[in-house]
């Protein structure tokens, strides 16, 4: 009776692990700037809860529009308003499916250690900006928020060209870790950003009048291959394990 009972219990042990490869799906997710560690935060809890693999990619707002623009798959797709606007627009996300997730502030960043410059006003923090002996920031030219507003900030304080000429552009990814290489002694980024390098000390905040946010939003492939497991993810991009994520990360949920 003992071995019957164990050979049984095996069976019903690799019957249950079949039906669950069965119904597990590889979903590809796209995601801009600083929605990527949300993304990488509940990997882990929603593999686990729903039997799917997430296979992610990150790259600017800007990239990412013009990869899927020109045909790469996915399932899900986060990115700014405006850009999952363009892609629902060209057909690519389905209308209807984007949602508001969360939204990020920009920031100022020192190496651990480093004094912190004064950033309480605007004009305090123009005077750290023209203080610093390289300033890190996101290439406007590769289509990162953060990179395009900082640029347009700094032809209306009037002090593009002196930035300019000491400024570090970083392609894509983690601004921050300039300060850590010794690139640069300031770093402009957005805050969830900030809060993910490891040697990083985040300063603070932009002043308020002069603070931009960025919305991210998520929508749904047009042409995905696993619409449910897909439609599964978003919404738990929009449920409570990701809201107190956000808080940790350095988010907030989006204005509805």
């Amino acid at each position: 009776m003992h071995r019957r009972s164990v050979a049984l219990l095996a069976i019903a042990s690799l019957f249950s692990w079949t039906s669950a490869t069965a119904f597990a799906d590889e979903v590809k997710v796209l995601t801009a700037g600083a929605f990527k560690p949300i993304v990488l935060a509940v990997a882990a809890e929603f593999e686990k809860g729903s039997g799917h693999k997430l296979v992610i990619d990150n790259d600017t707002a800007g990239a990412l529009l013009r990869r899927i623009g020109s045909g790469e798959a996915f399932d899900v797709a986060v990115l700014t308003p405006a850009a999952v606007k363009d892609l629902v627009t060209a057909g690519k996300i389905v209308a209807g499916t984007p949602v508001n997730l969360a939204r990020t502030s920009v920031g100022v960043a020192v190496k651990d250690g480093a004094p912190r410059p004064d950033i309480s006003t605007t004009a305090a923090f123009k005077a750290a900006l023209l203080a610093a002996t390289k300033v890190a920031y996101i290439d406007p030219a590769a289509g990162g928020s953060s990179g395009i507003y900082f640029a347009k900030l700094l032809e209306t304080m009037g002090i593009a060209d002196q930035v300019k000429a000491k400024a570090v552009l970083v392609p894509g990814g983690l601004v921050a870790q300039r300060l850590v290489t010794g690139e640069a002694d300031l770093a402009i980024h957005q805050i969830s950003e900030i809060l993910a390098v490891k040697g990083a000390t985040l300063v603070g905040p932009l002043p308020a009048e002069i603070q931009s946010y960025t919305v991210y939003t998520g929508g749904l492939a047009a042409a995905g291959t696993r619409p449910e497991a897909a439609k599964a993810f978003l919404a738990f991009l929009a449920g409570d394990v990701a809201r107190r994520i956000l808080a940790e990360k350095g988010m907030e949920p989006a204005p509805e």
